[in-house]
């Protein structure tokens, strides 16, 4: 009798499967290969005697095959010119796998290892080369396309208040919030000077978690599963906003911040109307955020996301738009 697979939302490649795959197809002996992270993909590292690596395994249905290729495009792009981790052809040339799990077809991508440690509150000096990076980044991909998401205020925000609903309808005043949110984000964006916003091709995830930093000097950035189109405060936005989070000392956040934005200016200027609209954009990402934790409940947040969570997520952020003097 063929026994039939029971169907699943999302597996776990076995990490001794793997390893025997990277040998056969990147020709990397002795390859060992665990799993460091399962979250919305799955990433493992890989070694070999002399070498460190990142393999990341998409969520089935997460991007597309176009989306995987637009991300490669960025980062063959970025590459030695802005310090980031980057994808490695395997011994045909190709960057992209494809497997064939239960739930159905998956990418898988191997990466260069960042080297460093992740700091989630960083020095002034981080800071500056933070925003110098990110520069350098937005320099290169000015005025650049992919085939991935435009993001807009529709796209950010606009779908969020159902995707929390749909898990917590009983949450009445968060539900409230990211409403008037969503439209305080309409409005502003809206009538916003386009003349004086710069766009291309943003991370929109540049947080202590996405870079490593070496020798208090040097940071390489990675995880770019969230680029899209956008504008280029979005980024800023993120970065900042994120800086004041973990920054207890409001007084040292200024100055972390004002660092921040000497390492970007030295590469691209700011102009005030961006500066302006950073309060703003901090909060559209981290709305944003809060959408994908509720479409990926039954397989990322579940462990954390809960009507009490949510209070306590959406308290961050308003924090932040009071201390920004912005009333949502």
């Amino acid at each position: 009798m063929k026994m039939k697979y029971i169907p699943t939302i999302s597996s776990t490649i076995s990490p001794r499967y793997l390893a025997s795959f990277l040998k056969e197809q990147y020709g990397l002996k002795d390859a060992s290969c665990k799993v460091i992270r399962i979250g919305i993909n799955h990433t493992y590292l890989v070694e070999t005697d002399f070498e460190k690596y990142i393999l990341r395994v998409y969520t089935h249905n997460w991007r597309s095959q176009k989306e995987v290729e637009g991300e490669m495009e960025l980062l063959s792009w970025l590459k030695n010119k802005v310090s980031v981790s980057y994808p490695i052809r395997d011994k045909n040339g190709d960057y992209i796998q494809k497997m064939n799990a239960i739930e159905g077809e998956r990418f898988m991508v191997l990466f260069s290892y960042a080297k460093g440690e992740i700091v989630r509150n960083p020095s002034e000096k981080i800071c500056y080369t933070l925003g110098l990076e990110m520069a350098k980044m937005h320099q290169i991909t000015l005025n650049k396309q992919l085939p991935r998401k435009d993001y807009n205020t529709d796209s950010l925000v606009g779908w969020v208040h159902d995707a929390v609903q749909s898990h917590f309808p009983t949450s009445t005043n968060e539900l409230e919030y990211i409403q008037k949110a969503h439209q305080l984000l309409s409005d502003q964006f809206k009538n916003a000077d386009y003349n004086a916003l710069k766009s291309g091709i943003i991370h929109l995830d540049l947080w202590s978690q996405n870079f490593k930093i070496q020798n208090d000097s040097m940071i390489t950035l990675f995880d770019f599963d969230n680029c899209g189109n956008g504008w280029f405060f979005l980024d800023i936005a993120y970065a900042v906003m994120l800086l004041f989070k973990e920054e207890p000392d409001k007084a040292i956040f200024e100055k972390k911040k004002a660092s921040f934005y000497r390492g970007y200016e030295s590469i691209l200027a700011i102009s005030e109307e961006e500066k302006r609209l950073v309060p703003y954009g901090g909060l559209a990402i981290w709305l944003h955020y809060t959408g994908i934790h509720a479409i990926r409940f039954n397989d990322f947040s579940s462990l954390f996301f809960s009507p009490a969570y949510l209070k306590a997520w959406l308290q961050i952020v308003n924090n932040w738009m009071i201390y920004n003097k912005i009333e949502v």
